[in-house]
């Protein structure tokens, strides 16, 4: 799956993903409206200047994209969030390490969330492993870091 959001401005869009996120540009154009297609670590996702002809179900209202947050794997959440720390840009929510249940595993997770120029929440996750449920559970009850 590969997203494409409608941004209201793709200069600074563009620049927020690239300059303070770290994406690349795969390719892009400026035909009907300007457009970029990103790669950020395998994660991809597409930029479209809003216009007239854009395939959205309804007006844009900031926050865009209400509902729905974009995790995307990273190899490192908090290189990431002292990125944008150091550049002054507002974090939506700080790093955190969150231990899901899988059924018989828990997941492990460092994540951050961040929105972008127009709203879009992303959550970028670092995987920190699996662990047997049981013996999370134990680690919980003694009182253990995990």
């Amino acid at each position: 799956m590969v997203p494409e959001l409608t941004v209201s401005d793709f200069t600074e869009s563009l620049a927020f993903y690239t300059e303070k996120l770290g994406f690349e540009v795969v390719f892009s154009r400026s035909d009907e409206a300007a457009f970029a297609y990103m790669d950020f670590e395998g994660a991809q996702l597409m930029l479209e200047e809003f216009h007239q002809d854009a395939w959205n179900a309804a007006g844009l209202e900031k926050p865009y994209g209400r509902g729905i947050n974009l995790q995307i794997e990273c190899s490192d959440a908090g290189l990431l969030r002292d990125g944008l720390v150091c550049s002054e840009y507002p974090l939506y929510r700080g790093v955190q390490d969150v231990w899901r249940d899988t059924g018989g595993t828990v997941t492990g997770s460092r994540e951050f969330l961040v929105r972008d120029p127009d709203g879009y929440l992303l959550r970028f996750s670092q995987h920190l492993g699996e662990r047997e449920k049981a013996t999370h559970e134990t680690d919980l009850e003694r009182g253990r870091d995990v």
